[in-house]
């Protein structure tokens, strides 16, 4: 009786098994997914009624619990938690006594990556100040509208960062009378302050608890600006909330308290410092701080470091995959890696040559109100919308994805004037609901940016919508793919062309080692042809027959680029994105470019060098496109 019983429930499990293998393949992901997410909400809850509420009270607590073990290892120096907070107390200490700056004011950042910069952010945080992270990439007229929107009382500049100063934006601060710090022993310039030499002239204790007291978890914590590809860069608010939640991420990937995390991005930007640096903290984990990028150096560090983690973003990975292959590829223990903008292909390589790591593939924005996270690992998806039940579904997400019309630039709207949703494997516009729960913050200083980033009255009166400004798609199975950015699709011949979608084409061919696709405007043409950007393989020429046979293979005729500027070096942003505009600017005229051109000549079933002739035949008319 008993084996019959146990036969039974045997049975009976195998066949719930299979029947969730087929008809729900991503149960089990779903629900661990699903079930840590409950359970980093509860965590968040904790914190807060244990007095948590902001990063540094969470430092604070880990350094007390671990103070020995090492928090950061930057040029083979350890650093444990107890020294980050010590130097970061006396970092306070010097403002407290030197500065003129008081609880709730905001000081704003210049420095490269390193410890004090991290002993600046949590230095200053501890006197309850909110900073705000400035790229040391952009012109000083960009960094002087930086510290005006966000109405910063002093600036910290790091000593590497001294030598792209100039005077003149010095005398625009001074007028401002906005104070100026200097993580240096000297200054070029005068009326400035000095931290170093005073950091041994004050106690490494704390500075009085009250300061660093968050009354409101909603309350801003920091500013971290937008690349200001469209224009300045914006002030995003993060509040507190939003920047421990963002400090969870690696958690939800399976990280723990043992792994050592690599970290070569720029700590201004959001993945480094807050999914990072905060990440880090959360897990009470160590970090191998790199002071910039280094393809050549990333695998030899893992192996030296030991490492498990790291964060990626933009082209980091292809620029690994590009370096010449080793023996070793394989032997390494990273086991995780998180981040977005990686391309299908480039995942799939990496993953060939590298190893089976875990690839966390994340959306997600600063200013956003909403992220995705491909916990399947599913090459290609940014993440998943559809869980296992519609209660999971309410739980997790409230978005739309919306027809939109590229060429008009606009919503797409039906008979009553309310949005019309795109359908399953089509794009669309993706926009995010703003409720408590999703708030939208806005950015400093700049309302008028901020309310164009909201969408009213989209599918009832009274509804607002974030608008993210990209177009994804979602699949039958509830994964959603990034698309391109909103700007970046260009239309021609009356079809809309996604730009990420041909460069993967193009990326195929054995010869490409980059490929930039864009849109370029052609005098009496509606609309923009397609141009593509191409950096060589080393030793590789441009076989022009090859590549116009396989885009005439792969992509639809209104598709196949136009174009092709064969490029030595292309040109990204300080988070490894390709820089478009200057490129769209530039057009394909051979009077302006001196790089090689490509013209696709159908007659000759191949690409042919675009001379001035061609160009202008192209331009008059006589060679229709």
């Amino acid at each position: 009786m008993l084996c019959t019983w146990l036969s039974t429930i045997a049975g009976g499990i195998v066949v719930l098994c299979v029947s969730l293998k087929i008809f729900f393949p991503y149960f089990w992901e779903d629900l661990i997914y699903f079930l840590r997410r409950k359970r980093l909400k509860a965590m968040v809850k904790k914190w807060a009624s244990n007095g948590i509420l902001s990063i540094i009270d969470l430092f604070m607590q880990r350094a007390g619990k671990i103070p020995h073990k090492p928090f950061l290892i930057y040029e083979g120096k350890v650093h444990t938690y107890q020294d980050v907070d010590r130097r970061s107390n006396r970092v306070a200490q010097v403002f407290l006594q030197y500065g003129n700056l008081k609880k709730g004011d905001t000081v704003a950042l210049l420095m490269g990556n390193g410890p004090d910069f991290i002993h600046v952010w949590f230095g200053l945080a501890k006197l309850g100040c909110v900073v705000a992270f400035l790229n040391f990439n952009v012109q000083s007229r960009s960094l002087l509208h930086c510290v005006n929107t966000c109405a910063a009382k002093a600036l910290v500049i790091g000593e590497d960062c001294l030598g792209s100063i100039e005077k003149e934006f010095v005398f625009h601060l001074w007028e401002n009378n906005v104070a100026i710090w200097l993580m240096s022993t000297s200054s070029p310039f005068q009326r400035v302050h000095t931290i170093p030499d005073k950091l041994d002239k004050v106690p490494d204790h704390p500075v009085p608890s009250h300061l660093k007291i968050v009354a409101n978890t909603r309350n801003t914590a920091m500013y971290i600006f937008t690349s200001g590809s469209t224009g300045f860069p914006k002030a995003a608010i993060i509040t507190h909330l939003r920047a421990l939640s963002a400090c969870l991420a690696f958690t939800q990937c399976g990280a723990v308290s043992q792994d050592i995390m690599y970290l070569t991005l720029p700590l201004y930007h959001i993945s480094a410092s807050l999914l990072g640096i905060g990440g880090c903290i959360e897990l009470g984990a160590t970090c191998v701080l790199k002071k910039k990028f280094s393809a050549s150096q990333f695998w030899s560090d893992c192996r030296k470091y030991n490492v498990t983690l790291f964060l990626y973003i933009g082209e980091l990975c292809r620029y690994l995959c590009n370096q010449p292959s080793k023996e070793e590829d394989r032997v390494h223990k990273v086991r995780i890696a998180l981040g977005n903008g990686i391309r299908p292909a480039v995942w799939k390589e990496f993953l060939m040559r590298f190893g089976p790591i875990k690839i966390f593939e994340f959306y997600g924005s600063t200013e956003g109100n909403l992220g995705f996270l491909n916990y399947t690992n599913k090459t290609g998806a940014v993440g998943r919308a559809v869980c296992i039940c519609t209660f999971f579904i309410s739980s997790l997400h409230s978005f739309e994805l919306l027809k939109y019309d590229v060429w008009k630039q606009e919503l797409m709207k039906d008979e009553n004037g309310r949005c019309k949703k795109a359908p399953i494997g089509k794009p669309g516009l993706l926009v995010v609901q703003v409720t408590q729960d999703a708030p939208f913050s806005g950015y400093a200083g700049n309302n008028e940016a901020s309310e164009k980033k909201l969408l009213r009255n989209l599918f009832v009166n009274g509804d607002v919508y974030f608008n993210t400004g990209d177009l994804l798609v979602m699949d039958e199975d509830g994964f959603l793919y990034f698309t391109d950015r909103v700007g970046d699709t260009f239309r021609w011949k009356g079809e809309n062309v996604a730009t990420v979608e041909v460069a993967e084409i193009i990326g195929m061919m054995d010869f490409v080692q980059e490929v930039n696709v864009y849109g370029v405007s052609i005098k009496n043409y509606e609309g923009r042809t397609g141009m593509a950007a191409i950096v060589l393989k080393p030793d590789q020429p441009f076989n022009g027959e090859r590549l116009y046979k396989h885009v005439v293979d792969f992509l639809p005729s209104y598709a196949q680029p136009r174009f092709v500027r064969i490029m030595d070096v292309m040109q990204i942003t300080a988070t490894f994105k390709h820089q478009k505009m200057h490129l769209v600017n530039e057009g394909f005229n051979p009077e302006i470019i001196s790089e090689p051109l490509y013209f696709m000549h159908e007659p000759a079933h191949s690409y042919i060098p675009l001379t001035r002739e061609i160009y202008k035949n192209v331009v008059s008319g006589e060679i229709r496109l």
